[in-house]
């Protein structure tokens, strides 16, 4: 089971949404009956609907935890999780950036290089949304 079909059973039973209550929720979201075949767009769109409805996610569901680096990489990864806080994202979003920028699928495997660039990337995105560079 993926990462958000796993979530979608723990903010069903946080809700305490009976089987029947459940499947009306993904009848009424995405036109299906189970989550089992669900693509991640679907996935996201039950995941929303569900928080609309009082699914409050933990850090826990809410993503990874900060990579761990090497001391010379410390403080680029530093300034990566500072980007990441003030745009209010998750690391999952920085691994992305990672892959496709350096087909690299986890930021604490990026050299320096790699690492500066896509320090560079949220600055740039932060200037382009009006937050913090600095």
């Amino acid at each position: 089971m993926s990462a958000g079909k796993t979530k979608i059973q723990i903010a069903r039973r946080q809700l305490g949404l009976d089987d029947e209550t459940y499947r009306e929720i993904l009848k009424r979201t995405v036109g299906a009956e189970s989550s089992k075949d669900l693509t991640p767009r679907q996935v996201g769109r039950v995941l929303a609907e569900l928080e609309r409805l009082g699914f409050q996610p933990t850090p826990a569901t809410r993503g990874r935890s900060k990579p761990k680096a090497a001391d010379s990489r410390a403080p680029l990864v530093g300034k990566i999780e500072a980007f990441l806080a003030e745009a209010g994202r998750p690391w999952s979003y920085a691994d992305a950036m990672a892959l496709r920028m350096f087909k690299v699928e986890r930021v604490e495997w990026c050299d320096t290089d790699q690492l500066r660039r896509l320090v560079a990337a949220l600055s740039y995105d932060a200037q382009r949304h009006g937050r913090p560079t600095k």
